[in-house]
C-alpha cells in the first residue's frame, strides 16, 4: 500500500533527477529503486533514503510473500508491454 504523501515524494524525487537519468538514452531498460520511509508518531511521512540497489532478500515470512509478489508485478509492468504473455 502506498499512501498519497509517499507517492508525492517518489514523484518529486524522480522529477528532481529526470534530466540525469538514463544519460545514454538506452531503450527498453529499467531500474528498480528502493524508497525507505519513516512514519512518525504524528503520522507524518519522511523519506529516509533512496536505494539504487535495494535488498530484495526474504529474511522473514512476510518478505517471503511480498518480494515475489513485488517482482511479479515489476516484470508485468516492464515486460508485458514488450513481450505479450501467452494465454493459457
Amino acid at each position: 500500500m502506498i499512501v498519497p504523501r509517499m507517492k508525492d515524494i517518489i514523484i518529486d524525487s524522480f522529477l528532481s533527477v529526470k534530466d540525469k537519468m538514463n544519460p545514454n538514452k538506452r531503450q527498453k531498460c529499467f531500474e528498480l529503486f528502493g524508497f525507505d520511509f519513516l512514519i512518525d508518531a504524528d503520522y507524518r511521512v519522511w523519506l529516509i533514503e533512496i536505494n539504487t540497489n535495494p535488498y530484495i532478500g526474504t529474511p522473514n515470512k512476510d518478505m517471503e510473500v511480498l518480494v515475489p509478489q513485488m517482482l511479479n508485478e515489476l516484470f508485468t509492468i516492464v515486460l508485458d508491454p514488450h513481450l505479450k504473455p501467452e494465454l493459457e
